[in-house]
């Protein structure tokens, strides 16, 4: 990373506004030092909000097994099939993305497992407010919020996440400044992935550029657009 910043131009530096990354002291040391290091930069260093999310959903996900397996063994295997089972899929997406069936799915599992709906429901606020268009000061009062909730709950899936939010309180926060994210990022590299799997048995480096060049490039240039 450190070595990767400082192959930077010189006559690039002071563009740089941003820089995004996830949760991880390595990265972050080296992007920090790399600010410090040179005048002519003054770049906010944000942790990647998607990175956060997937921090605060794996935590839900572990309240979701551990609830699963023991309505599981607490319910009739009739029940449990009817009632909870296959609900992977509908727990794991945001719920306005829910149609109405498994909207009605879930409030008949919630039945079965409040603690589980309680943490949904704090998951569901917590991505609520990264998507709000807000300040950093009306983004660090609304989080305190959540943490104050969450923590006088009996829940304990988010301590750890917690733990973490605190720590890299001021990074995390940092997203609301300019709602910078690593998307782009993280979605070309997925493309590149697929592609390197499409290109199996090239050999030489050029080929593999030429091919990934073409697929991000080649429709825009060489197709003809339709009214």
């Amino acid at each position: 990373m450190k070595a990767f910043l400082e192959r930077i131009p010189a006559r690039l530096r002071s563009t740089i506004d941003d820089i995004a990354t996830d949760i991880w002291d390595g990265y972050l040391n080296a992007a920090s030092e790399f600010v410090d290091a040179h005048e002519d930069i003054d770049a906010t260093i944000v942790i990647d909000r998607f990175h956060v999310a997937k921090n605060y959903r794996d935590s839900f996900d572990k309240l979701r097994k551990k609830e699963l397996r023991r309505l599981k063994a607490e319910l009739s295997e009739e029940c449990y099939a009817q009632e909870c089972k296959d609900m992977l899929w509908p727990l794991r997406k945001n719920h306005s993305d829910l149609n109405p069936d498994d909207r009605v799915r879930l409030r008949t599992l919630f039945a079965h497992s409040p603690l589980l709906h309680q943490a949904y429901t704090f998951r569901e606020e917590l991505t609520a407010i990264f998507n709000r268009t807000c300040t950093v000061a009306e983004a660090e009062v609304a989080v305190r919020a959540w943490i104050r909730k969450v923590e006088a709950s009996s829940l304990d899936c988010y301590d750890t996440f917690i733990k973490t939010l605190r720590r890299y309180w001021t990074f995390i926060l940092n997203y609301f400044e300019r709602r910078v994210s690593s998307g782009f990022v993280e979605g070309l590299n997925n493309k590149i992935k697929t592609i390197k799997r499409r290109c199996y048995g090239i050999s030489k480096p050029a080929s593999l550029f030429q091919r990934i060049w073409l697929d991000i490039e080649g429709r825009r240039r060489f197709f003809l657009s339709t009214p």
